[in-house]
């Protein structure tokens, strides 16, 4: 039995009200903007220069090596800016056009069915929630919880979680998305069933990807190179994709919440258990902001999923204001590299715990 959040109290009502009423004054739309399609077309165009370059170019050795690192780069950056946004149908007012950046997802070889069965339903719900969010189960390799089994190697995870992390995006793409279709479940959750035209986009692109990215360029510059060039752009994309969402909930002010053993109740309701389980970071670097699509605001995203991350930087002032009223925690690190350290040393307190 899935768990269930204790009813909704004064705190999440008058969040919505002070966020409603900031959108009707200011007249502005949750979605997301012309910069955001600006920025979308610019890291779109980049993908497919660097990819054709790559592929019908060959440039010299040390020039294709750093434009894959360029290119895994790029892929995560559209992840998090484009995807990301229009999986949650916020990225423009057009459903269209939230449908067309969510399938961005399914050209780079993953599945946006999975991913919004994944993360917008079961993330997004039960944040934290060791058995139930598929987003802490790294086992065997790693102990992402307190109540995952600790193995020896564990002690070590500190110094090797980079490897893992880099392995996400190929592993992603190769494996679980499989394992999530065949098995029909998301960890313990099981998936809704799929229509013939999901099957049919699922595996279709998944044929696609076999051609644009295996078999396509192995034809153009030869195994070895398309090898050596797939395993860095792969291990980019997954490195900068798993330590910036890793960052939102696996450092040390994050809590684990458990439900009541028979009941499967929580203690708090949802929106309290997302201030508990979220943590933001860098939320003062515009840079990073741009960078990473506003998922530096994770208080403001887990609080608010269908509002575009645009907007994160002024409802983040919403949103301190309420809990500081409420006297409820909003968990922050004011830069990047403090929330890096905690999670490196979150690891290591997974591990030897």
């Amino acid at each position: 039995m899935l768990p269930r959040f204790a009813p909704p109290r004064s705190f999440h009502a008058e969040l919505k009200r002070r966020t409603a009423d900031y959108f009707a004054t200011t007249g502005k739309a949750q979605t997301g903007n012309g910069a955001l399609l600006g920025k979308a077309l610019l890291l779109v165009g980049a993908f497919i220069a660097l990819y054709v370059h790559l592929v019908f170019f060959t440039p010299p050795t040390a020039w294709a090596l750093a434009e894959c690192v360029a290119l895994g780069g790029t892929l995560a950056l559209i992840g998090f800016n484009v995807m990301h946004d229009g999986a949650h149908g916020s990225f423009s007012r057009y459903g269209w056009l939230n449908k067309v950046a969510a399938f961005t997802l399914n050209v780079f070889g993953g599945s946006s069915y999975m991913w919004d069965a994944k993360h917008n339903t079961v993330h997004h719900m039960y944040t934290n929630i060791d058995g139930v969010d598929d987003d802490l189960d790294i086992r065997p390799w790693m102990r992402m919880t307190p109540d995952q089994p600790r193995h020896r190697a564990h002690r070590f995870q500190h110094l090797y979680f980079g490897f893992f992390y880099c392995l996400l995006y190929i592993s992603w793409v190769f494996f679980t998305d499989y394992q999530k279709y065949f098995s029909r479940k998301i960890g313990s959750v099981a998936l809704k069933p799929m229509s013939t035209n999901d099957h049919l986009i699922f595996w279709g692109f998944k044929i696609l990807n076999l051609g644009l990215y295996i078999a396509l360029p192995v034809y153009m510059v030869g195994f070895g190179a398309w090898l050596g060039g797939f395993l860095l752009a792969g291990a980019v994309a997954g490195f900068t994709l798993s330590i910036v969402f890793q960052l939102a909930h696996t450092v040390e002010q994050a809590a684990f919440p458990v439900p009541h053993e028979t009941t499967r109740k929580m203690e708090d309701e949802w929106a309290i258990h997302q201030l508990r389980t979220t943590a933001n970071f860098a939320t003062d670097s515009r840079l990073i902001s741009w960078l990473v699509g506003g998922l530096n605001f994770q208080v403001e995203h887990h609080l608010f999923p269908k509002i575009s991350h645009v907007h994160y930087p002024k409802l983040s002032k919403i949103i301190r204001e309420t809990c500081a009223e409420f006297n409820l925690p909003y968990q922050e690190y004011p830069k990047m590299r403090y929330a890096v350290a905690s999670h490196v040393a979150f690891l290591r307190q997974m591990g030897r715990a």
